[in-house]
């Protein structure tokens, strides 16, 4: 595990972690009518934002200065700055399922975690619409409403239930939907709910055998990646490649290989 200053332990910043998104979880939702009114685009016109987005995020952060104005924050809607060595990088997703959001769906997330040098050593994914609430801290285990998580036992890829997501760029999706086309007989099934982190949770406890997407950014993953190997699944790219914008793949370990086999012979990490 990385050096830390005093008073960032794992512990320590999950805490704080927990407390900011249930307050940010809370903003989400007390604003989500009002922010309706308020649609603007983002890289296509299918990918929204909305002043909640902005809103939230920017409670976050300033919560989060107020309280450790050492550390830094990268937000999906303002970015920011590369942490120094050996310092605490907040990573906060405002609205994970921006469209689900909107139309009322309830499977709309803030996700946070805090990392130093690149590992994340607490996140906490809270479903905004319904309250779920998700933990994790690094060598801590996976946590929901005081049980331990444990994910999928399941050992054969013909018997999975698989979670992916599609990004917003046309061409994008018509590849990962030609993927998509070749892997539908070869698994039990795929669901797409539209959040990528309230996906990682639901594999962390074993409601997904396994996710993959190509495209998702750090602040989608950070957190529930975290929660999903705190639970026991492999969380990595393809062809010994990190978790990162070209793959995010987990499972359990005994499903992995072969999830991470197809997917290479589907050429998932291609394309736009």
């Amino acid at each position: 595990m990385s050096e830390i200053s005093p008073g960032s332990s794992p512990e320590e910043l999950l805490s704080i972690a927990v407390r900011v998104a249930r307050e940010a979880a809370a903003t989400a939702r007390r604003m989500r009518d009002e922010a309706i009114g308020d649609v603007q685009t983002k890289s296509t016109d299918t990918d929204v934002v909305t002043a909640a987005d902005k809103a939230v995020e920017r409670q976050v952060v300033e919560t989060l200065r107020a309280e450790r104005p050492g550390d830094t924050v990268l937000g999906e809607e303002y970015g920011g700055a590369e942490a120094a060595p050996g310092t605490v990088r907040w990573v906060v997703d405002p609205i994970d399922g921006t469209v689900n959001y909107l139309y009322g769906l309830p499977q709309y997330a803030v996700s946070l975690a805090a990392e130093v040098d690149g590992e994340v050593l607490a996140g906490v994914v809270r479903n905004a619409a319904t309250g779920d609430e998700w933990t994790a801290t690094r060598g801590g285990g996976a946590w929901r409403d005081g049980r331990r998580l444990a994910c999928s036992t399941e050992t054969v890829l013909g018997q999975a239930l698989i979670g992916t997501g599609f990004g917003y760029d046309p061409l994008r999706r018509a590849h990962q939907g030609r993927v998509f086309a070749q892997m539908i007989t070869r698994v039990r099934d795929i669901r797409r709910f539209g959040a990528a982190s309230l996906d990682l949770c639901l594999a962390a406890e074993g409601k997904l055998d396994a996710f993959f997407e190509k495209g998702l950014n750090p602040w989608d993953h950070a957190a529930g990646g975290l929660i999903a190997a705190e639970a026991g699944m492999v969380v990595a790219g393809l062809n010994g490649v990190p978790a990162g914008p070209e793959m995010v793949l987990l499972a359990p370990p005994a499903l992995f290989p072969a999830l991470h086999d197809l997917l290479v012979e589907l050429d998932a990490a291609g394309g736009p």
